[in-house]
């Protein structure tokens, strides 16, 4: 407006006056000066909105807006305008950006509000309370991809690929991973019930209390015959620097061979992975490429500090993304054996934007391939030996609070009869019916572990149950077993 109204002031200086005056009377004149001033109003108005070359914008979207955010902004004006409740302008504004990332259909990217981006930076370097699982939505179901090693979830039996149904009872269908997150998280000491389905299986309860998540992500233990046995359970900023600390004290210790281990491990920070990949990856040889809209950067080890021990790594089917980078250039840059099962498969770099109010976005910019350009998203990395758990190790846990008593048969007085019979207890026929066979070895049972004996499992006796069966997973370890032959055979060449 202010271009033409500086025009119009232009071409008024260039009018000449006229040579002659037309007399009118005083009245006639203010009545036809404001005449003349409606109608020139009028004209004005109807040839700015509907001429051919409006000045005046009847779209509610200014002239300096993108013009792809028109509806958008028109819907928001008519819900402000005709919903027939006061709108939440919060909650609408991030549903429209929650709306636009689930577009993408992508389970990776993300949008984060306050509450949730602040327990996502806690994860990356901070401990938190909670169970400890890392969690993803599928099609509209939240899965476990991995509970962290000694966590409540681990505890309570939860394994990778669990679905998480409901939260105390509250359905959380088409919930995204973060509004997941603010439900199961919660002060240490809480109870949260989790209702699982576990492949074709019906759905089964299980209540956790809650924990300080440690920051702590390496466990270093000496095996027989001098073999070091290094856990990461995640990758995250001090991760590097713990491992450092930990394959120091096994070289204390006359470490002579090493078994890496990242099962369960869901990932973490990238930058993690590529400096612990540099601890065993020579230099100027690749350790991942980066692929950005079809541009490729390669990463390449290196100077600095080497591991100079035969190594081997294991992985299962919750080993993702920072644990599929570390698998990946181990395997093809520095020919250290794989061993266990097949990764999950998360071939995806995610960046994190923060927003101005503490929320943030994350997402999906970049694929990353293995040092030979193998892109890994969906399908997973192999092991070069594949070693299955045992059975009782798939077994899925006891529900505390139901009682499993003489006379009755499900499918939970079979889980506890398998149970059993792996910790070394005489149940006769797994079937399910709980007999007086069973009956008589859950009494025995319960006096060995100094429980009161009653013959029924619940509470306490479902909880020592479950803790045996896990000792005797970890000490009957078959992976892990295999791994370390594969390093000893290494060290005698």
């Amino acid at each position: 407006m202010d271009e033409h109204k500086q025009n119009n002031d232009e071409q008024a200086t260039d009018v000449k006056p006229a040579s002659k005056y037309i007399k009118m009377k005083p009245f006639v004149l203010l009545l036809s000066t404001f005449a003349l001033i409606v109608a020139t109003a009028a004209v004005t108005m109807i040839a700015l909105t509907w001429g051919d070359e409006k000045v005046v914008n009847v779209n509610p979207v200014s002239q300096n807006e993108r013009s792809e955010f028109a509806k958008l902004y028109l819907a928001y004006d008519k819900l402000e305008e005709e919903y027939y409740k006061e709108v939440d302008e919060e909650a609408v504004i991030n549903g429209a950006i929650n709306g636009m990332i689930d577009a993408l259909e992508d389970p990776y990217s993300d949008y984060m509000n306050q509450d949730e981006a602040s327990q996502f930076n806690e994860n990356i370097s901070s401990s938190f309370q909670g169970i400890g699982a890392e969690i993803q939505e599928r099609d509209g179901i939240i899965n476990i991809v991995s509970p962290i090693k000694n966590s409540p979830a681990e505890k309570a039996g939860l394994m990778p690929n669990d679905k998480i149904i409901a939260v105390d009872g509250k359905d959380i269908k088409g919930y995204s991973a973060s509004e997941a997150v603010l439900l199961i998280r919660g002060s240490k000491g809480t109870e949260v019930t989790l209702s699982i389905q576990r492949g074709n299986n019906a759905l089964m309860e299980v209540t956790i209390v809650r924990d300080d998540i440690p920051i702590e992500t390496v466990y270093a233990e000496m095996l027989d015959e001098q073999v070091a046995h290094i856990i990461i359970s995640s990758f995250s900023t001090n991760t590097y620097d713990e491992l450092l600390t930990a394959i120091e004290a096994m070289e204390k210790e006359g470490m002579k061979a090493l078994v890496l281990d990242v099962r369960q491990n869901p990932g973490g920070l990238l930058s993690s992975a590529i400096d612990i990949s540099n601890l065993f990856v020579e230099e100027g040889k690749n350790i991942l490429q980066i692929e950005i809209q079809g541009k490729k950067d390669i990463t390449v080890a290196t100077p600095g500090t080497r591991v100079d021990v035969p190594v081997s790594l294991v992985i299962d089917e919750g080993s993702a993304s920072a644990s599929e980078i570390l698998a990946g250039a181990l395997s093809e840059s520095a020919k250290v054996p794989l061993v266990g099962l097949k990764s999950f498969g998360k071939g995806t770099v995610q960046t994190v934007n923060d927003l101005p109010d503490g929320s943030n976005i994350k997402i999906t910019t970049a694929k990353w391939l293995t040092p030979d350009g193998n892109w890994i998203h969906e399908k997973g990395i192999k092991p070069d030996y594949a070693v299955e758990y045992p059975s009782y190790a798939m077994l899925p846990p006891l529900d505390t609070s139901v009682t499993l008593k003489i006379n009755q048969s499900s499918e939970a007085v079979q889980t506890a009869e398998e149970m059993l019979k792996a910790v070394g207890y005489d149940v006769g026929v797994v079937d399910g019916n709980f007999d007086e066979q069973m009956n008589a070895a859950v009494k025995k049972f319960q006096a060995d572990n100094k429980l009161t004996v009653s013959g029924d499992i619940n509470g306490e006796t479902s909880y020592q149950l479950m803790d045996k069966l896990r000792t005797k997973i970890l000490e009957d370890d078959p992976q892990l077993q295999k791994a370390q032959e594969i390093v000893r055979d290494l060290l005698n060449k």
